[in-house]
């Protein structure tokens, strides 16, 4: 039975998800050698943020299959590092999405009305109103910097609420913003215009202090800041300067570049217009259960053998994706397998034709599984959807893909073309109604051939009796042909002969295939 680790705190409802499918042990708060230490035992490895996932527990981890982190980010996994090891990396990018929100909309109407130092100034024994007179939503403008899941629900509620939207968001059109209700701007002018500023992006080298100095000075002294998002990208210090100079209005800050926040931090000296709270952005009971069951079945599915829908180191690989390109990237993988046996040895190239309707689909997905099936004779079990493209690119093999709508002798095919030491070599495959895999052509010549574990390929001439000396040659070693299919252009030109056999080739029988007159050429292909 596979084992699962989870090493943070998670929903009771995750754990027995996972263990329908594996022993799972529940170990938090473990030192990075103790985690190192143990971690070969072990499958999955299940997260939150406390964990640290670095390149030395991954490559500690030689059995592991997946990395789940219950919440969006993956900030605290080296998912580099993972990728190289052929392991999935899971989030939740849904699953505390209405929990942080909210939480954003909390702290800015909290931050308006000076809500956490009212409170204790009544605790207090104070009765002060004046103190507190603060700052209505209504009418204002809220600059949303990121409108993914989180951005649009603050976008909506605060729209509902009156407010005026302005976004920066590279990756957003036009369109979706209008239906949102945002007009798109360059983040300058954000930042000028904003009377609220929300952040709803990740960490990255780009946006790491996308709040400086020099953005801080063009706000108005009105602005308000509130992030929500994730700690480094608002320089603490310079916005705790601005505000304790009165240059903008105040900050809400759920997140911070250390967690938790440094006792010596400058923002812990800030008065009523700065608000803090201990990352409680997912911090709901129903976010917890959520994001707990949604990683948790991921890593259930991959112990079964299945794909992950949240994977964020599988290009292109989403659930919509998946559904409709399953049967398609099993029949990229099985003529991508094909073509690199029949290339042989050190492929330097592959060039993938997307035909017919096929040409109008994501290539991204078939590219990969493609590779995986050009590499699975060489590395076996150590590539896979993860780390094929990694593989393939250490290994040189330069990737060329087309598009070809026009073909249509199947409503959808797929060409693939290799060059390796023994030349080039090309096989078309396509999908026939029931969905059942087929060869349509090899090295140019037409075939209609399923794939299946052990083919015999042979270039030939086309004479008589060369068929009949070839089987009764496989049949003195004992090998029973299962099917056999001769593509030819020509009547008695160049041909090929594809044959289905029940047994692997003995040794030595190719070398007798090849004296056979008229035979070219002879390779085995072990799918």
């Amino acid at each position: 039975m596979p084992k699962v680790l989870v090493s943070d705190s998670v929903d009771r409802a995750g754990i027995e998800i996972l263990s329908q499918v594996a022993q799972v042990d529940v170990k938090t708060g473990l030192p990075l050698s103790e985690l190192i230490s143990i971690i070969p035992e072990y499958d999955a490895l299940m997260i939150r943020s406390g964990t640290q996932v670095t390149k030395e527990v991954i490559e500690a981890g030689a059995q592991l299959k997946i990395i789940g982190r219950a919440g969006v980010g993956v900030d605290n996994v080296d998912v580099a590092a993972a990728t190289r090891q052929g392991i999935v990396v899971v989030n939740s990018p849904e699953g505390n999405t209405i929990a942080a929100a909210e939480h954003a909309l909390a702290m800015m109407m909290s931050l308006s009305r000076y809500v956490p130092d009212a409170n204790h100034s009544v605790k207090s024994g104070e009765w002060n109103r004046k103190a507190f007179i603060g700052a209505e939503i209504y009418k204002k403008t809220l600059g949303l910097i990121g409108l993914g899941k989180i951005g649009s629900h603050v976008a909506n509620v605060a729209k509902a609420m009156g407010m005026k939207l302005i976004a920066y968001d590279p990756y957003i059109s036009n369109e979706r913003a209008e239906q949102i209700g945002c007009r798109l701007v360059e983040l300058d002018v954000l930042i000028q215009e904003a009377d609220y500023i929300t952040l709803h992006i990740p960490r990255t080298e780009e946006t790491a202090n996308l709040i400086n100095a020099e953005a801080l000075a063009k706000m108005k002294p009105t602005a308000r800041i509130i992030n929500c998002a994730r700690g480094g990208l608002i320089d603490e210090p310079a916005l705790a300067e601005a505000i304790q100079e009165g240059r903008i209005a105040g900050a809400a800050l759920d997140v911070f570049g250390h967690e938790p926040l440094e006792a010596d931090s400058p923002l812990r000296e800030g008065d009523k217009n700065l608000i803090l709270t201990p990352h409680l952005g997912a911090s709901t009971a129903e976010a917890q259960v959520n994001v707990a069951v949604d990683v948790a079945e991921q890593i259930r599915d991959v112990l079964l053998g299945l794909p992950a829908r949240s994977a964020v180191n599988i290009p292109g690989l989403y659930p919509d994706a998946l559904a409709k390109l399953r049967p398609y990237l099993e029949l990229a993988e099985a003529l991508g397998n094909m073509v690199g046996q029949l290339a042989g040895g050190r492929v330097e190239s592959l060039t993938i034709s997307l035909q017919g309707d096929l040409a109008n689909q994501d290539s991204k997905p078939i590219t990969i599984a493609a590779l995986k099936g050009l590499l699975t004779p060489a590395l076996r079990e150590r590539v896979n959807y993860v780390n094929a493209n990694i593989e393939a690119k250490e290994r040189g093999i330069r990737i060329i893909e087309m598009r070809d709508a026009s073909v249509r002798d199947y409503t959808d095919s797929l060409h693939l073309e290799a060059k390796g030491s023994r030349g080039e070599h090309t096989v078309t495959g396509a999908l026939l109604g029931d969905g059942e895999l087929r060869i349509t052509n090899v090295d140019e010549f037409p075939v209609n051939v399923p794939p299946i574990q052990h083919m015999l390929f042979t270039r030939h001439r086309d004479m008589p009796g060369i068929i009949g000396r070839i089987g009764s040659l496989l049949g003195s070693f004992n090998v029973n042909i299962a099917s056999m299919q001769v593509g030819r252009k020509i009547v008695r030109g160049d041909a090929v002969m594809v044959l289905s056999l029940d047994d692997p080739l003995p040794e030595g029988i190719l070398e007798e295939i090849l004296k056979v007159s008229g035979i070219r050429d002879a390779y085995t292909v072990t799918m």
